[in-house]
């Protein structure tokens, strides 16, 4: 059975995706930038982080999972040189949990002032 969470976002039917899709007991998370109301939000690495995190949460518990079910992490990034930053965000929700993850730079992402987009793979025991 398929479960689409959906962000609401008016994109989502225009580029034919969900937020998060649940199968089984595994949760996918569409990459996740820092949105909120259709904006970025968060100045910095750090923060937009933080949010892109949070938004990675939300979906994944309205697909029945918890964030200790995530198993892995991939962060796509416009300046690796705010790893520091990143990583620190990242390391207090994760630090616990340790998934396997992927940090990389990419070249841009889809509005220049979006830093960060975070992917994640939860399994629910």
């Amino acid at each position: 059975m398929r479960q689409n969470i959906s962000s609401g976002a008016p994109w989502e039917d225009q580029v034919g995706y969900c937020r998060a899709v649940r199968i089984g007991n595994t949760i996918e998370v569409s990459g996740t930038a820092p949105v909120v109301d259709g904006q970025t939000a968060g100045g910095n690495a750090y923060e937009q982080t933080k949010i892109c995190l949070e938004i990675i949460k939300n979906a994944i518990e309205e697909a029945g999972g918890k964030i200790e079910d995530v198993i892995r992490t991939r962060m796509y990034v416009t300046d690796i040189s705010q790893w520091v930053a990143i990583g620190k965000a990242h390391g207090e929700v994760f630090s616990q949990i340790k998934p396997a993850t992927t940090m990389v730079e990419v070249s841009a992402l889809i509005e220049p002032d979006m830093l960060i987009e975070i992917e994640a793979t939860a399994i629910i025991e």
